[in-house]
């Protein structure tokens, strides 16, 4: 992956803690870190102008100060919201944002707006709750072997970077049985056929990445009650944006929020390779 981190600024708790993980990011992969705020017209005729302009200053100054290395560059954008930051995300090694906002990315991931940027930014999205107080040396990734490459391509730049293990999760959603007379057979079944075919799947990868401690994990459970509980060890979560399988509507749909909802840690969506080309 290639080009600058970009990371929304809106003066909130959250976005700080962004800020922060972006710095952090690029200074580990050497990547220049762009800081942009979304001041729309209603905001600049309230005549915030000036208070906006502090702000994304005094969050350059915190990432320089915490990583001095890292090039930092800000901009003021004139909005809409989702505009804007898709724009950004074209060229962008990733675009990292706050949970929970104020001003101009307010709701930006919990609510629609968050959905409208997930289903169409072409570069990751990181999405950080609060700073981190816990290094666990762990990436979690959540892999189906079809549309999730790019996620895995993603969670190995940063287990790499991070020298930190890789864990490839696949969590296999047991589908509704009409009888109960064979129910535990074939479950067991359809399990462990599921586990072998994800397990066979990860052999390349390990093959084509010596350097990186890859494990993996087959989990019975729905993908968030997975995801979620594999968080809890974790420095990060990577998921596909558009996902098959177990993670199937990883991003546009129930899966996406409960993982964003209910994560304690940095959750990465990862949108397919020909996104970027969408997105342009």
């Amino acid at each position: 992956m290639a080009g600058r981190i970009v990371a929304g600024v809106d003066g909130s708790p959250p976005s700080m803690a962004a800020v922060e993980w972006g710095a952090a990011d690029a200074g580990r992969r050497s990547l220049e870190l762009r800081l942009v705020h979304v001041c729309e017209q209603w905001a600049r005729a309230a005549g915030t102008a000036e208070y906006c302009a502090g702000m994304l200053e005094s969050a350059a100054d915190r990432a320089r100060g915490l990583v001095p290395g890292v090039q930092v560059g800000t901009e003021i954008l004139p909005g809409p919201v989702v505009n804007d930051l898709v724009r950004e995300s074209a060229g962008a090694d990733s675009l990292v944002l706050g949970s929970r906002g104020l001003g101009g990315f307010a709701g930006m991931v919990l609510g629609s707006t968050s959905l409208a940027l997930a289903g169409r930014a072409a570069s990751p999205v990181v999405v950080v709750r609060e700073a981190a107080t816990v290094r666990h040396g762990r990436i979690v990734v959540g892999y189906d072997g079809r549309q999730s490459r790019a996620a895995m391509e993603y969670a190995l730049v940063q287990a790499r970077a991070r020298e930190a293990e890789l864990l490839v999760l696949h969590a296999w959603r047991p589908p509704v049985l009409s009888s109960y007379g064979s129910a535990y057979r074939i479950l067991s079944e359809g399990f462990e056929e599921s586990a072998r075919e994800a397990a066979e799947q990860v052999v390349p990868w390990r093959e084509a990445n010596p350097d990186v401690r890859i494990v993996d994990d087959q989990v019975c459970d729905h993908p968030v009650a997975a995801l979620r509980n594999a968080s809890s060890t974790a420095d990060l979560v990577v998921v596909g944006s558009r996902g098959l399988g177990g993670f199937s509507s990883a991003v546009l749909g129930s899966v996406s929020h409960g993982v964003l909802h209910h994560a304690v840690c940095p959750v990465a969506v990862v949108p397919p390779s020909e996104a970027a080309h969408e997105a342009r």
